[in-house]
């Protein structure tokens, strides 16, 4: 849905210097969120339940899932978008049906679209509006403001999309600044877009994965590799969870927590919770360079045989 012309102009001036900078504004920040309850919007359940699903939606539209996407569309659900670019507007309808068969058709990339704000108004407990205003990033930099409306309609006790529109600008160049945190967050959803060479997409060309003090993987068709055996394990509902972002001296660390059931080839249909965290070195993009995953392997296995809690 969206134009990723400017993917790569992540400069040396928005990454790097940026860093320590906006790690500790986003810890101010949570802590002072943690503090204040004014602000804390109270939802009906309905209201609960159509944010969540907006939130779904999101996540495997930024992740490209289209069999996701259109399970969560309601027959002939149509797509509107109006663009502003160099100064003038475009308009574009289709059906979602039409806009999804033909992404299969293209190259696409992962996106992430936080919401800043929500505006939801549920009539008689079937019909839904929403309003989100969100900042599309790629790799940790924001590209587009956009602000989504969506209507939804309940079926079978089921909230599905029956339009879904936006209008889209492009931020300036000069308010491009990469956000390592926005980037780990990410880099965990695409953990859990099925798709491992998207996360192989937050690496640099050269970069590598070292899992656990074992062999690295080097190059992106190696992550891409190592990234598959986690899907291939938990096929049906594996999320990476971002916990934090630590910087220490020794680079930055990347905090996550694992859940799935592990029903892949051979699986024991084992529910695993498990966290650990990634030290990174990242280079002059704010791409990782080299990454060295640690996670307890002992209690990982155990999980896989036994469950959570047995």
């Amino acid at each position: 849905m969206t134009d990723f012309k400017y993917y790569f102009l992540i400069g040396l001036a928005f990454s790097l210097m940026q860093m320590n900078q906006a790690i500790g504004q986003n810890s101010d920040a949570m802590k002072k969120a943690q503090t204040t309850n004014a602000t804390i919007k109270v939802y009906t359940q309905d209201e609960a339940d159509v944010k969540a699903t907006v939130e779904q939606f999101l996540i495997v539209a930024g992740n490209y899932n289209l069999d996701a996407m259109t399970e969560m569309m309601a027959d002939k659900a149509n797509l509107a978008i109006a663009r502003l670019r160099d100064s003038k507007w475009t308009t574009e309808t289709m059906l979602i049906s039409e806009y999804l068969e033909s992404a299969k058709n293209r190259t696409n990339r992962p996106y992430f679209e936080p919401v800043k704000e929500y505006t939801i108004h549920v009539s008689d407990g079937h019909l839904a509006f929403v309003k989100a205003i969100a900042v599309l990033h790629a790799f940790g930099v924001p590209l587009l403001n956009n602000i989504d409306y969506f209507t939804l309609i309940k079926e079978n006790e089921v909230w599905k999309f029956i339009n879904i529109s936006f209008t889209s600008t492009r931020i300036p160049e000069a308010e491009r600044i990469y956000d390592p945190i926005v980037f780990a967050k990410s880099y965990a959803q695409a953990w859990c877009s099925k798709k491992p060479e998207y996360v192989a997409l937050f690496y640099a060309e050269d970069g590598s994965l070292n899992i656990n003090n074992g062999t690295p993987a080097t190059g992106r068709a190696a992550i891409t590799q190592s990234a598959k055996a986690f899907m291939d394990a938990f096929p049906d509902d594996m999320v990476v969870a971002f916990d934090s972002l630590v910087k220490t001296p020794k680079g930055i660390e990347f905090h996550w927590t694992l859940t799935g059931t592990n029903t892949g080839l051979n699986g024991t249909g084992k529910k695993v919770n498990i966290s650990g965290f990634e030290l990174w070195q990242l280079d002059d993009n704010g791409l990782i360079k080299a990454s060295e995953g640690s996670f307890d392997a002992e209690e990982y296995s155990r999980q896989i045989k036994y469950g959570v809690n047995d």
